[in-house]
């Protein structure tokens, strides 16, 4: 039996549906200015507060498969656990959660995210489920499945 780390959680909220991608742009004297608008400012203080209470004891620091599921709250004729295929899009909402994740200290670069698995649903209870875990082999060494 493998003996990697494995850190899981379910946040309950309101999903934030505003993305990374919607950073802003003005002009000053000439030269563009990057910035982040008050709605993207605010998803990224809430996933960093609700990530804060779930922060793993030790960061990690090998390969790691990270697995969400964003539950939305249901709208419409939607069901629960019925999959949500409307915007945002999974890999924009993933962004924003691994840099708030990777700024709170779950790893040093999300780039240790090697596997993900996103999945978007209209659920009763709306929040989002997290799971990170490494990925080692049976004897708990790092994977090397792809290799000869």
């Amino acid at each position: 039996m493998p003996n990697n780390r494995i850190c899981q959680f379910f946040m309950p909220m309101k999903p934030p549906t505003v993305t990374q991608q919607e950073h802003q742009v003005r002009v000053i004297k000439g030269k563009p200015v990057f910035y982040e608008p008050n709605d993207l400012k605010d998803a990224r203080a809430k996933l960093m507060a609700h990530l804060t209470e779930h922060k793993p004891p030790e960061m990690f620091a090998s390969a790691v498969r990270l697995i969400v599921k964003w539950c939305f709250p249901i709208t419409g004729k939607h069901h629960d656990g019925e999959y949500k295929y409307t915007k945002p899009d999974t890999d924009n909402l993933n962004k924003l959660l691994k840099d708030c994740m990777t700024a709170v200290g779950f790893w040093k670069d999300d780039a240790l995210v090697a596997s993900e698995i996103i999945e978007k649903f209209w659920a009763k209870i709306p929040g989002i489920y997290i799971r990170v875990e490494e990925l080692t082999d049976e004897n708990g060494r790092r994977d090397t499945s792809c290799r000869e």
